[in-house]
């Protein structure tokens, strides 16, 4: 009986031990009028991870606005004007003031968490804005679909992308143009809802939709 009491003590410390080696899951949960987001961030996007983290930490994003949606394609949020804009007001310029260096490295898969940024004639290093992000819904794509956009960009998917937009869907349209620094794993229908809203001319929802982040 000694002996297997002290086998299950080691076996347990064992287990302790090996948990934390384990790397720790840098989680967020955007909280909005329409239910929760979960979202993993990356470690390959170190500076986009810590500075969303940061932001989050500070309450910046507190009461902000989904103020740019459109279907099948995005939901983008994360200016800090747009929290006491008044209806009608066209957002999407504020920033902290600051940008990111990109960090261009995933694909623009169904729930990625992006980074939204100015164009290339203004910003041809494709530095990130400070606080605005986008979350991809996107729509599933098919081998036909991929190789038009592989000669429209001038490029290939990997394999392992192209099973991904045809599983999930997403926009690939968008790869290797902005950083991609987390995932949805959870709130996919919520999502839907958001990009499925009656908005103006400018893509803003007639309705507020205010969010909060918290880092779990």
């Amino acid at each position: 009986m000694h002996k297997l009491a002290t086998g299950a003590l080691l076996l347990f410390c064992f287990l302790l031990a090996f948990s934390a080696c384990q790397p720790k899951e840098t989680l967020v949960r955007i909280h909005t009028d329409m239910g929760d987001i979960r979202i993993r961030l990356y470690d390959s996007t170190p500076q986009h991870r810590d500075n969303f983290l940061k932001l989050a930490r500070e309450g910046f994003y507190d009461s902000l606005l989904f103020h740019r949606v459109m279907r099948d394609f995005m939901i983008q949020g994360g200016d800090p004007g747009s929290k006491n804009a008044p209806p009608g007001m066209l957002l999407g310029a504020g920033s902290p003031g600051y940008d990111i260096p990109a960090e261009i490295k995933a694909p623009h898969i169904r729930g990625c968490l992006a980074a939204a940024r100015l164009p290339d004639q203004a910003n041809p290093q494709r530095k990130s804005n400070g606080s605005q992000f986008f979350i991809v819904q996107g729509q599933i794509q098919t081998d036909e679909m991929l190789d038009q956009w592989e000669q429209r960009l001038g490029t290939k998917f990997s394999p392992e992308w192209r099973a991904l937009y045809r599983q999930k869907g997403g926009t690939p349209q968008l790869d290797g143009q902005y950083t991609v620094f987390g995932e949805m794993i959870e709130g996919l229908e919520v999502l839907d809802k958001i990009a499925a809203v009656p908005r103006d001319a400018y893509d803003r929802p007639l309705t507020d939709i205010r969010m909060k982040v918290t880092v779990e």
